[in-house]
């Protein structure tokens, strides 16, 4: 996934994140600008900067 499709990402999406593994499934709770909040299974709330991050969009769990 290029840094530019962060852009398309909404609430209630289903994602990765690409260096953090053991993270597990985050969901999508906010995307505005380049600061996407997402809920992980195993992290809890985290703000990813989408300039320097690119999400992997998850389509079947």
């Amino acid at each position: 996934m290029s840094l530019g499709l962060n852009a398309l990402l909404e609430p209630g999406m289903l994602v990765r994140h690409p260096q953090e593994p053991d993270w597990g499934l985050g969901q999508v709770q906010s995307n505005i600008g380049n600061r996407i909040t997402v809920n992980f299974e195993h992290r809890g709330k985290v703000v990813i900067d989408g300039a320097q991050i690119a999400l992997t969009r998850i389509f079947d769990t």
